[in-house]
């Protein structure tokens, strides 16, 4: 590695926790050791005050109520919450959910769950860039639906969904509506109630805050939505999830929250200019790059591009000593399967094997831009140079017409 720095990339598997962040949680973890469920002595007391405050942040953020917000220990537990507990608890009224092909694991995992449970899920394909078909979702909605989850920004391409038209149908068809807004939370205005989404799913440790911690939004009001608990205990949070909470977490979580809220839309306006700096680079020196995904609607900090004719995995090799991004999704990358989201929009398997995903982030500087701009370009050229598949590419020979042999 050298004296070079470790330039990070990889920011919608994870960001760093803002410094400001660790500050506010530090008293939480020796000073102010109290639960927050403990009534009967300071210690708790201050422990409750503090979470209190922290749902108050994280309220604010989001216009809404703060008793809306129901804190789980990150956004797979609370997509969880969300799709088995809607499921549960309005069973009498239908058993069907809506949701995309595109969607997070945790969202598509919870949904296999409900079939085995005897629900029934429909899977809607997306449109080339990215985004829901809004004719083919309403087409889908019939009067067993109870539930239709969309995320907000997709985790890989950065696409956002036509989330106010969403809202419009489920309330046309009288069906809840969530997403797992986990991406877009802390990056761009994320305003539930505005929009007509019911619940929403989200977490601290990509918004600059610390990891095991997130929460459920749940509509109290016009409709009051309730969900059925998937963890049984003390009937902490309003009932709907037991379990001691992570104080520390938490005060970090409120505290991320309070920032995105001051800081979000200059970062956005900046991440937006060096994205566009990092993608126009890739294009303007190097053949055959695609930016995968609508680039209109989506988020301001993440690309995701395909290098034709040069394996992403491979292509890392040439660089992740000192930069740090994705291939596929991160909670994927054990397998070397093309990812799922890129095939959902249509991309063949050579070129969603070739692409690699950039999530930039708060502390991202344009000298990091730079390099990883001279870095990747001399690592696709280096590839290409040994590739013979790319030198028959540039000689014109049609490769879906080549017979490869087995051997």
């Amino acid at each position: 590695m050298g004296s070079q720095k470790l330039i990070y990339l990889d920011n919608n598997s994870t960001t760093p926790c803002d410094p400001r962040a660790v500050e506010a949680m530090l008293p939480f973890f020796h000073q102010i050791p109290g639960n927050a469920a403990s009534r009967n002595h300071p210690f708790g007391w201050q422990a409750e005050e503090a979470v209190d405050y922290a749902r108050e942040q994280i309220s604010n953020l989001l216009a809404v109520d703060s008793k809306e917000i129901i804190f789980t220990s990150g956004a797979t537990e609370a997509d969880n919450l969300g799709i088995k507990g809607v499921f549960e608890m309005y069973s009498r009224k239908g058993n069907h959910i809506i949701t995309l092909k595109t969607e997070h694991k945790a969202v598509l995992d919870a949904c296999k769950k409900v079939e085995k449970m005897g629900g029934q899920v429909t899977y809607l394909d997306v449109k080339r860039d990215g985004r829901v078909d809004l004719a083919a979702l309403e087409a889908a909605i019939t009067d067993k639906t109870v539930l239709i989850s969309i995320m907000w920004a997709n985790n890989e391409t950065g696409v956002i969904q036509p989330m106010k038209e969403i809202g419009e149908l489920c309330e046309k068809h009288g069906v809840l509506f969530m997403s797992d807004a986990t991406q877009a939370v802390g990056k761009i205005k994320t305003h539930p109630k505005e929009l007509g989404i019911h619940l929403m799913a989200f977490t601290a440790h990509k918004m600059y805050g610390p990891k095991g911690v997130g929460a459920l939004f749940v509509n109290r009001k016009n409709p009051r939505v309730k969900v059925t608990s998937q963890m049984d205990g003390g009937g902490h949070e309003r009932g709907m999830r037991s379990g001691t909470l992570n104080v520390p977490g938490i005060v970090g979580f409120g505290k991320a929250a309070e920032i995105a809220m001051q800081e979000m839309e200059a970062d956005a306006a900046r991440l937006s200019i060096l994205r566009d700096k990092l993608e126009n680079a890739f294009k303007d020196t190097l053949e055959e790059v695609y930016v995968n995904g609508n680039v209109e609607h989506r988020m301001p900090h993440v690309a995701n591009i395909s290098f034709k004719h040069v394996e992403g995995e491979g292509l890392m090799m040439t660089f992740n000593q000192n930069i740090a991004v994705s291939s596929g999704s991160a909670c994927t990358s054990a397998s070397l399967e093309p990812s799922y989201v890129l095939i959902a929009l249509g991309l063949g398997d050579d070129l969603a094997h070739s692409s690699l995903r950039f999530s930039l982030g708060r502390f991202t500087t344009e000298e990091e831009i730079d390099q990883t701009i001279a870095m990747i370009s001399k690592g696709v050229n280096h590839m290409r140079d040994l590739s013979p598949i790319w030198e028959m590419f540039k000689e014109g020979i049609d490769l879906d017409a080549v017979e490869w042999s087995e051997h």
